[in-house]
């Protein structure tokens, strides 16, 4: 694997992009940027459709460089207020395993294990961190996978008093 050129400027990389390290391999299929829509609820909110895009991107080292961002869509699909935000670091392990660290601006850390099998990823929390202000989260299960071309996913809560259950579900397409 060749390191990518640098600027002697800045010492940076130039214009080129980093090669692929070969343990993205098993999630190759998620680098992108992904736009689409969802559903969201939960009993201690009301049910509403939001629109997302996710980027997964790479810099040459052995993990993806993942940001969501989403927003409330009115009955027409028009943007409304934005919603949640997360970004983290997606690490493939051996034998298709997964780590994955995600941060929340609301004062949320989880690290998920999963496991990954073809264009599908299942994980689960084995952690749960937050600030004192932040709302009580204390589990996530997560499933993504490709339908078609589309990346899909679903994500289960356990969160102020409540049981893990349906959470937030969408269909992104690549656009990028």
């Amino acid at each position: 694997m060749s390191e990518p050129e640098q600027s002697p400027a800045t010492g940076r990389p130039g214009a080129g992009h980093p090669a692929e390290h070969p343990a993205l391999a098993p999630v190759r299929f998620l680098l992108g940027h992904w736009e689409g829509a969802g559903v969201v609820g939960y009993p201690t909110i009301e049910s509403a459709r939001f629109g997302q895009e996710i980027t997964f991107s790479h810099n040459g080292k052995p993990f993806l460089i993942y940001t969501s961002r989403t927003w409330l869509l009115d009955e027409e699909g028009q943007i409304g207020r934005p919603l949640a935000m997360e970004t983290g670091f997606w690490r493939p392990q051996p034998h298709d395993e997964l780590e994955v660290l995600l941060v929340h601006p609301t004062g949320i850390c989880e690290i998920y294990l999963g496991q990954v099998t073809g264009t599908k990823i299942e994980m689960a929390t084995d952690a749960v961190v937050r600030t004192s202000t932040a709302k009580e989260v204390t589990a996530g299960h997560r499933l993504y996978g490709l339908v078609g071309a589309d990346l899909a996913y679903a994500y289960d809560m356990a969160a102020v008093g409540q049981p893990l259950q349906a959470h937030a579900s969408a269909q992104l397409k690549r656009v990028g």
